[in-house]
């Protein structure tokens, strides 16, 4: 499976070399790309076999996140990635996880994906507008919340900065990568 197209493309938002934690990161797409591009990954699964696949490039915990307790302590992370995972209880500790300055790059299934395929569970289904809720207090960069082909999916997806506060001027979070910057993957 090839990283998230939304992931790349906001990735030059990540801090240049920073930590980044992969939640409930299955085969390890995206651990991979953000080592890749020079940033020290945490993987964090339930599934030990995946998260033992990634220890070459990675920290890997293996946890249970539904059932068991917030495995990282008080750890704060440069940059935060969740994609087709959603547990509630888990996005207000995601953003309290996040270092001044950090990024978080969210995307998953939201309501109407039961009409169209796996998951169909409306648990675990965001509801209209729940990723900005989850984010509020952060500086919302980019959001979705539609429709996507190839494969047919429901999704929300998120950008989200945790800004630094008290700066003179605003805080400027650019569209686009810098020349320079990682090169989005194949398929964007």
């Amino acid at each position: 499976m090839t990283e998230s197209p939304w992931i790349t493309r906001w990735a030059h938002l990540a801090p240049p070399g920073g930590t980044v934690l992969d939640v409930a990161c299955g085969s390890g797409r995206h651990t991979r790309w953000f080592a890749a591009h020079g940033h020290a990954v945490t993987a964090v699964d339930r599934d030990a076999t995946a998260v033992a696949a990634l220890a070459p490039v990675a920290e890997g915990v293996v946890a249970d996140l539904e059932d068991g307790p917030w495995p990282l302590g008080d750890r704060r992370f440069d940059t935060i990635v969740v994609t087709n995972y959603l547990w509630r209880p888990l996005l207000p500790v995601l953003v309290a996880r996040l270092a001044p300055g950090g990024l978080l790059l969210y995307e998953t299934f939201t309501f109407g994906q039961q009409t169209v395929g796996r998951p169909s569970n409306p648990d675990f289904l965001l509801r209209p507008g729940e990723l900005l809720d989850a984010a509020r207090g952060l500086h919302v960069v980019a959001y979705e919340d539609g429709f996507a082909d190839n494969p047919p999916r429901f999704v929300q997806r998120l950008a989200a900065v945790q800004a630094p506060s008290g700066g003179a001027h605003p805080v400027r979070f650019p569209l686009s990568p810098a020349p320079n910057s990682p090169a989005p993957s194949e398929g964007e």
